[in-house]
């Protein structure tokens, strides 16, 4: 069964109609008409109703359209893996908030020049949501926080960068006692359901704090603004990209035992291996 002649089905059910699928795809009429025929000789069924003036699939055609559209993609996908060897096509990643503005534009940017053909489709999303797409296979790969959990053996994962956990307060209360700190003023709490969140938590049940919790949230990026306006202190990992004005940063110390570890988890049988190991290099050759 020629794709092409699928094409073909697809353009007439989507423009409604032989005359327009042939302007579509460039072919006459006829053309396109005698692939139909094909097809329909090919599966033994009718596939459109033509009248007059209009051309409509049949039910049948209706059934298998999923199929026949989930054919030509991957007929497509297996094309542009044996062109530029491998490196053309679309990537579909995704990524946590942070990664995205601090991994990304560095990894869009090399790939642009080292891989012009080759196109990412940018999920963004929290690590949970994010590896339950990885796992489904609706991700190719996503940039996330390591799990707290080993992963199945149907994924891989490699780590990034290790982002250690620091206290961050409004700069103009950076030269207090970091304990002093956490107890004395109103707490930003990083969200404690979340993977990274737990770390934050983990620390400040062994440091035996009961901090002052003002609001609790799942968005690094706006709690650091509301230290930066004075509203409170809060534990957080330091990551690229992470603002600095108006906020003062305190290390916590313990090394790795408080560090948030971010991975890129992907298929360990990906669809697209070369695409997939060139992506991999560019994310861990240094910035």
């Amino acid at each position: 069964m020629d794709v092409r002649f699928l094409k073909s089905l697809v353009a007439v059910v989507e423009s409604g109609s032989i005359a327009a699928a042939a302007r579509r795809e460039n072919r006459t009429a006829a053309a396109i008409s005698q692939r139909v025929q094909t097809l329909e000789r090919t599966l033994g069924c009718t596939l459109l109703l033509r009248t007059a003036h209009a051309t409509r699939p049949s039910d049948r055609c209706l059934l298998m359209l999923p199929r026949i559209r989930a054919i030509i993609e991957q007929a497509q996908a297996l094309q542009s893996d044996l062109q530029h060897d491998g490196l053309a096509g679309e990537m579909k990643l995704g990524a946590i908030s942070t990664a995205l503005t601090g991994v990304l534009p560095a990894l869009i940017e090399r790939l642009a020049l080292s891989a012009p053909q080759l196109k990412l489709k940018i999920t963004p999303g929290d690590s949970k949501s994010l590896y339950e797409k990885v796992l489904a296979g609706e991700l190719d790969a996503a940039i996330l926080v390591r799990p707290p959990f080993q992963p199945p053996k149907a994924l891989a994962q490699v780590v990034l960068k290790v982002e250690p956990l620091m206290l961050v307060v409004p700069a103009a209360h950076a030269g207090q006692p970091l304990h002093t700190l956490l107890r004395e003023h109103p707490f930003i709490r990083y969200d404690a359901r979340s993977w990274g969140g737990r770390i934050a938590q983990r620390y400040l049940d062994e440091q035996a704090i009961e901090p002052d919790v003002m609001c609790e949230l799942d968005a690094l990026e706006t709690i650091v603004m509301l230290v930066a306006q004075g509203m409170g202190v809060s534990l957080l990992p330091q990551w690229a990209g992470m603002p600095r004005e108006g906020i003062g940063i305190l290390p916590v110390g313990g090394g790795q035992l408080y560090s948030r570890q971010l991975v890129v988890m992907h298929g360990s049988t990906p669809h697209r291996p070369l695409a997939m190991r060139h992506l991999l290099e560019l994310l861990r050759s240094p910035s």
